[in-house]
C-alpha cells in the first residue's frame, strides 16, 4: 500500500470555553455550579418536595405545578453548566491520562454529579407520588407542558427507586465503587504500550495503534499485531477482571434493591423499547447470519485462507490503495454532506475550521472515537484516532453525525434532550451510509468498488454479528456474576463461546479474540449496561431511514432533522411511525437487512 502523509492531525481546541483548567473563569464556573446545586436543593426543601407521603395533602395543584416549574428551571440550568464543565475536563482526561490536575477536577465534578443525582432522585420519588396530578398540569402553559414527556417518563420510572436514603447512599458509593473501577480500566488501557517491529525498526506503540494495525495491508503485520495485542492483554488481565467483576456486581446489587427483573430490564427502559422489540430485532439478525457468514468465508478465500482468522477480520480487500490525508478526508466528507443537507455540511465545516476534532493517536489518549456535547457553547468535540483509511473517514463522518444530532437539538433544555441510545446512533449511522454510497458511486474500477464494499461490510458485520456476540457475552456475565465472581479465564471462555455462537463457520474457531472484554469501555459502566444492542438498532434504523430518503428525496431532510430534534421527547416507536416504520414487526428489520444482503451479494459477484 502506498504510504500517505496524513498531514498534521488536529488536536481539539476548547479555549473558547475556558482558557485553562487553572483559569479564573473556570474556577468561578465551578463555584457557580455549586451555588446552583445549592439553589436546587433549597428550592426542593422550601416546596416540600420529597418522598414523604404525609406532605402530600398539604400541597394543592398550584403548589405542585409551581414546585415542578421551579425545579425544571433550576435543574436545567445546573445540568447545562455541569455538562459543560465535565466535557471541558474530559477533553484533558481522555487525551492525556497522565494529567493529574484533570483527574482531580474530574473527581471534584463527580462529587457535584452525586449531589445532582440525589436531587433528581428526590424529585423523581416525589413526582411519582403526585403523578395523578400530571395529566391536567401537562395541558397548562409553562415549563410543565414543555417537559411533558420527561415528567411522565420520570414519574413512571419512580417505581424502581429505593428509599431516598438508600438512593443517596448508592450515589455516594458510586464514586468509590463502580465509577472507580471504570476509571481504572480506562487508565490501564490508555497507558498500555507495546514494542512492535516494522521495517527493521522497533517502536513502542500505544495499544490503540496496535489495534489499528488490524487494517494494515501487510498480512504479516496484521498477524503479529494480533499476537502482540493478545500478549499485552495477558499482562493486565487480572486488574481488568477485577474492574469488570466490581462493576457488574455493583449493578446486580442495585438492580435487585430497585426491583428490576434483571440488568436488561433497566437497559430496555433506558432505550425506550420493550423486550419484544429487542427480541424481534435479534431474531431478524440471527436469521441473517448465513448471509454474513457467506461474506466472511468469501473474504477468507480472497485472503488465501480456508477459514478467516480474527487478525484478518478487519483486513483490506481489493487493490484500492487509496489512503486519505487529513485534508482529503475533510474535503470528501464536506462534499458528500453538502449533497444531502447544507445544514449538515455547515456544521461539519465549523467542526473542521474551529478545531472541534482531536484525531492524533498518542500515548495516554483513549482509543476508539466518540463525540461529546459542550452545552454552554452549543458545540461538540470529537475524538478519533485517524490512520488515513476509508474506515477512519467513515468514523469521522459517524462522529460528525452525533455532532449534527446535537446541533438539531440546540434550543432544547438539557432534560428535553435526553436521548436513548437506540436513537443516539441514528444520525451517525446515516452519515456512514452517505459516505459509503458516495465512495461506491465514484469507484473507478471493480477492484476499488470491492475495497469500498469491504470497508462497509466490515462495519455492518461488527454492528450485527459482533454486537450480538457482545450482547450474549454481557448477558451471560450478569447471570454468572450473580452467583460468584468470575476469573479472567472465565471472561475469556464466555467471550470465545459467544463469538463462536455469533460468527459460526464465518471465522476460524482457533483464532478468535478472547480479550475483547478487556478493552471495550462499553462493559465498564454502572449506569449503562448492554451498551451493544443500541448499535445494531441504530444501524438498521438508520438504514431504513436512508431507504425512505432515497424514495422521498429532498422533502425527507426537514422531517429527518425534526426527528433528531425530538429524540429526547418521544419513544423510538413513535418517531419511527412518522416515517411509516413499525419497529415492533419483523418486516422493518428484515427490509433493512435485505439492503445489506444486496451489498454482500454484490461483494460476492466481484
Amino acid at each position: 500500500m502506498t504510504t500517505v502523509d496524513l498531514g498534521k492531525l488536529p488536536r481539539w481546541d476548547l479555549s473558547n470555553i475556558y482558557t485553562s483548567l487553572e483559569s479564573e473563569a473556570f474556577k468561578k464556573a465551578i463555584a457557580h455550579l455549586n451555588q446552583q446545586t445549592n439553589d436546587v436543593d433549597a428550592r426542593l426543601v422550601s416546596q416540600k418536595v420529597g418522598r414523604t407521603q404525609e406532605l402530600m395533602p398539604a400541597l394543592d395543584d398550584s403548589q405542585v405545578k409551581n414546585a415542578i416549574d421551579g425545579y425544571l428551571v433550576r435543574m436545567n440550568s445546573a445540568l447545562r453548566l455541569y455538562e459543560t464543565l465535565y466535557a471541558y475536563v474530559q477533553s484533558f482526561v481522555t487525551t492525556d491520562s497522565y494529567n493529574n490536575t484533570a483527574k482531580r477536577l474530574e473527581s471534584e465534578l463527580e462529587l457535584v454529579a452525586v449531589r445532582l443525582r440525589k436531587l433528581e432522585v428526590r424529585f423523581q420519588g416525589w413526582l411519582g407520588l403526585v403523578a395523578n396530578k400530571l395529566p391536567s398540569m401537562l395541558k397548562q402553559e409553562g415549563q410543565t407542558m414543555t417537559h411533558g414527556f420527561y415528567l411522565q417518563e420520570t414519574a413512571d420510572q419512580s417505581r424502581y427507586l429505593m428509599t431516598e436514603a438508600e438512593e443517596s447512599l448508592a450515589a455516594e458509593l458510586e464514586l468509590s465503587g463502580g465509577n472507580a473501577w471504570s476509571k481504572l480500566q480506562g487508565t490501564i488501557w490508555s497507558q498500555l504500550t507495546v514494542p512492535f517491529e516494522r521495517k527493521g525498526k522497533v517502536e513502542k506503540l500505544p495499544i490503540t495503534a496496535i489495534i489499528n494495525l488490524g487494517h494494515d495491508s501487510d498480512p504479516e503485520i496484521r498477524k503479529r499485531a494480533y499476537e502482540v495485542e493478545l500478549a499485552a492483554w495477558e499482562t493486565v488481565r487480572e486488574p481488568l477482571a477485577s474492574c469488570l467483576n466490581g462493576i457488574k456486581g455493583f449493578v446486580i446489587t442495585l438492580n435487585k434493591r430497585r426491583g428490576r427483573v434483571d440488568a436488561l430490564h433497566h437497559a430496555l427502559d433506558q432505550a425506550r423499547i420493550d423486550r419484544d422489540t429487542l427480541e424481534t430485532m435479534f431474531r431478524a439478525i440471527q436469521n441473517s447470519f448465513p448471509v454474513f457468514r457467506r461474506y466472511l468465508r468469501a473474504k477468507a478465500k480472497r485472503l488465501g485462507h480456508d477459514s478467516l482468522p480474527w487478525w484478518d477480520l478487519q483486513a483490506p480487500v481489493g487493490k484500492n490503495e487509496r489512503r486519505y490525508s487529513w485534508d482529503e478526508a475533510r474535503r470528501f466528507i464536506l462534499t458528500q454532506f453538502r449533497t444531502f443537507s447544507e445544514r449538515l455540511a455547515n456544521l461539519a465545516q465549523r467542526a473542521f475550521d474551529k478545531n472541534w476534532l482531536d484525531a492524533e493517536p498518542r500515548d495516554g489518549k483513549r482509543g476508539g472515537a466518540f463525540c461529546m456535547e459542550v452545552p454552554a457553547a452549543d458545540e461538540s468535540r470529537i475524538l478519533s484516532n485517524f490512520d488515513g483509511s476509508l474506515d477512519e473517514v467513515s468514523t469521522l463522518a459517524h462522529e460528525l453525525g452525533h455532532a449534527f444530532h446535537n446541533e438539531c437539538q440546540v434550543g432544547k433544555t438539557t432534560l428535553q434532550k435526553r436521548t436513548p441510545m437506540t436513537l443516539a446512533e441514528t444520525a451517525s449511522t446515516f452519515n456512514e451510509i452517505l459516505i459509503t454510497n458516495a465512495a461506491l458511486a465514484s469507484a473507478s474500477s471493480p477492484e476499488e468498488e470491492l475495497s469500498i464494499l469491504e470497508t462497509r461490510l466490515m462495519g455492518v458485520t461488527q454492528v450485527n454479528v459482533d454486537i450480538y456476540s457482545r450482547f450474549l457475552f454481557e448477558k451471560e456475565v450478569f447471570e454468572q456474576r450473580e452467583k460468584s465472581e468470575l476469573s479472567a479465564d472465565d471472561f475469556c471462555e464466555i467471550m470465545l463461546r459467544n463469538q463462536r455462537a455469533a460468527y459460526g463457520d464465518g471465522l476460524d474457531g482457533r483464532y478468535l479474540h478472547k480479550y475483547m472484554w478487556a478493552w471495550k469501555p462499553h462493559y465498564y459502566s454502572t449506569t449503562l449496561s448492554f451498551y451493544n444492542f443500541p448499535y445494531a438498532f441504530g444501524l438498521l434504523f438508520g438504514t431504513g431511514l436512508y431507504a425512505v430518503y432515497q424514495d422521498r428525496g429532498r422533502s425527507f431532510v426537514s422531517d429527518y432533522e425534526s426527528l433528531l430534534a425530538d429524540t429526547g421527547e418521544a419513544t423510538p416507536a413513535e418517531l419511527a411511525a412518522r416515517f411509516g416504520i413499525d419497529i415492533r414487526k419483523p418486516d422493518f428489520w428484515d427490509s433493512s437487512l435485505k439492503i445489506i444482503a444486496e451489498q454482500i451479494k454484490r461483494y460476492l459477484e466481484l
